[in-house]
């Protein structure tokens, strides 16, 4: 495989083999290979349905590391949902594509790109339309500090200006997930990030605003599938 290719699974699960180790993905996961990833086999352990997509070019590189890539080893990582909805997207972009069209489509297609990258860095990315002040108030309040603080609840709605639960419910409808566990997945890809410029998992976690290393370390390892030492001794190969 010469290319770069990002995967995602909006539902089901499947095993990816000859990966050493075996990658297993469930809805939601996405998975990327680096280019001169051998031959493999993926089992559909449960109906499933996967997206994918081909990178190459100048700025390949640089685009799938900030993507969450991680040198030239083949890496399972979490998605936000508009991700998943960017990726769709994007398969349809490709698919309608027309030389008589070439000029809007690949513009179009550059936009979603990029998008799929604010999304993955924590910037205010709606599911279908653009963020509610409100709430891109709020993701941009997370994103200051580099994620250092850990905002409840009543935190958030305090910065949106709306009750807790009307604002809980408007985060779920525009962003996809809770606010908490939105919070939580930036938090991770930002310590993912400090692991790969060689912090220790204490330190990592301190600038998260995980004091604690073992709750750190369980929560990293809860979303990400490795523990954050494992992540930082394959990051830094």
């Amino acid at each position: 495989m010469s290319d770069w290719v990002w995967m995602v699974l909006p539902y089901g699960k499947l095993l990816i083999k000859s990966m050493h180790p075996d990658i297993h993905m469930k809805a939601g996961d996405a998975c990327i290979l680096p280019p001169g990833t051998g031959a493999f086999d993926v089992q559909v352990e449960q109906d499933a349905r996967l997206l994918w997509m081909s990178v190459t070019g100048r700025l390949a590189d640089e685009y799938m590391t900030e993507l969450g890539a991680c040198g030239p080893h083949a890496m399972k990582q979490g998605t936000l949902p508009t991700q998943i909805r960017l990726a769709e997207h994007i398969v349809q972009a490709v698919v309608r594509h027309t030389p008589d069209d070439d000029e809007s489509s690949s513009a179009h297609l550059q936009q979603l790109m990029w998008a799929m990258l604010a999304s993955h860095s924590g910037q205010p990315v709606a599911m279908d339309v653009v963020l509610s002040h409100e709430i891109a108030k709020v993701i941009d309040a997370m994103r200051n500090n580099r994620y250092r603080d850990s905002l409840s609840l009543n935190d958030m709605s305090e910065i949106s200006r709306m009750p807790v639960e009307t604002f809980r419910k408007r985060f779920v409808a525009e962003v996809g997930i809770p606010p908490q566990t939105y919070q939580t997945f930036c938090k991770m890809e930002r310590a993912k990030t400090l692991l790969k410029k060689g912090l220790s998992v204490r330190q990592t976690g301190a600038e998260v605003g995980m004091n604690d290393p073992y709750h750190f370390s369980k929560t990293f390892k809860n979303v990400v599938g490795i523990s954050p030492s494992v992540y930082s001794k394959v990051a830094q190969r």
